[in-house]
C-alpha cells in the first residue's frame, strides 16, 4: 500500500484514492472518505485507513469486498427522479434511493447535485465523480429551472423582488428569478429559475413569503433538460452532445482518464 507520508513525486505514488474512486463513479469524496472509516475498502486485500492513500494503475481496491472497475470513457444520464427516492447511496433510515431504482446493467455513477426526497424531476448521473463535481460549482453558472406548486397567496411584487437576493434566519441567497404561471384558489404554479442552489433553498425562500411548496420539479440544469422523460426513465446523453457543452473534457481537464 502506498504511504500517505511517501516523498515521491505524485506521477511516481500515483493517484489518491478518495479521488480515483470518485472520479470512477463509486461514491463521492466525503462518502468515500466516510465508508473508508468504516473499514468498507480495500487495497490489494488490506484495509484501507486513510482517504490519502495512493494508488497505482492495475491496484486491486474492493468496496464491500466487489472489485471497482479501472476507470471508464466518461459518461452522462438524464434522469427523471419521481418523489419518493433519496439521492444517496447509503441511506441511514433504509429508505429507497435513486440508485436502487436504477438498471441493473448501470454501472457505478454518482448524482451531480441532489434532489431532496420529495423534489422530482431533472437529475443528472455519471460514472466520473470529478466530473460530478465540476459541474455543481457556483462558477459555472448554469440556469437550474424548476416548477414549484405552492399553497398560499402569492405577492407577485415580492416574487420579483427575489430577483435582488435575499436574506432569511440569516442565510444570504443569491438572485432568484420567479414568475406566476397561474393559480387556482390557492393553489398556484411558479416557474423559479436560480443559479446556486443552497439546501433546500427553493422550500426555505417561499416559506419565508408565507407559501408552502407542496411540488417541486426540476426541468433543466444548464443545457440538459427533463424533456419528455416519464418518471424512473434515463437517457444517455451522447458523447458528442457532451464535448459540445462540457469543453473542458476536449482538452481532459475534468478527466484526465476518459480515454
Amino acid at each position: 500500500m502506498k504511504d500517505v507520508a511517501s516523498s515521491s513525486p505524485d506521477t511516481q505514488r500515483g493517484e489518491r484514492i478518495a479521488k480515483a474512486l470518485a472520479r470512477r463513479g463509486v461514491a463521492s469524496r466525503r462518502d468515500i472518505e466516510r465508508m473508508i472509516a468504516e473499514g468498507r475498502i480495500t487495497l490489494g486485500g488490506s484495509p484501507v485507513t486513510h482517504p490519502a492513500t495512493f494508488i497505482q494503475p492495475g491496484d486491486i481496491v474492493c468496496v464491500d469486498g466487489k472489485p471497482v472497475d479501472p476507470p471508464q470513457r466518461t459518461r452522462l444520464w438524464r434522469y427523471h427522479k419521481p418523489a419518493g427516492l433519496v439521492t444517496t447511496h447509503h441511506d441511514p433510515e433504509e429508505r429507497r434511493t435513486v440508485f436502487d431504482s436504477l438498471p441493473a446493467a448501470m454501472p457505478r455513477v454518482v448524482s451531480v447535485g441532489r434532489l431532496d426526497l420529495n423534489s422530482e424531476g431533472l437529475l443528472l448521473l455519471t460514472n466520473d465523480g470529478s466530473l460530478a463535481r465540476e459541474l455543481e460549482l457556483p462558477s459555472r453558472q448554469w440556469i437550474r429551472r424548476y416548477r414549484v406548486r405552492v399553497f398560499g397567496l402569492v405577492d407577485e411584487k415580492r416574487l420579483k423582488a427575489l430577483a435582488k437576493g435575499c436574506v432569511l434566519d440569516g442565510v444570504q441567497y443569491g438572485p432568484i428569478e420567479a414568475t406566476l404561471d397561474s393559480s387556482k384558489g390557492d393553489n398556484s404554479w411558479l416557474t423559479v429559475s436560480l443559479r446556486e442552489g443552497k439546501n433546500r433553498e427553493i422550500r426555505k425562500v417561499m416559506m419565508g413569503m408565507n407559501l408552502h411548496v407542496s411540488r417541486l420539479i426540476r426541468l433543466s440544469y444548464g443545457p440538459f433538460s427533463l424533456g419528455t422523460l416519464k418518471p424512473h426513465e434515463l437517457e444517455e446523453v451522447s458523447y458528442k452532445t457532451l464535448m459540445e457543452q462540457i469543453p473542458g473534457l476536449k482538452s481532459g481537464k475534468t478527466n484526465k482518464a476518459q480515454s
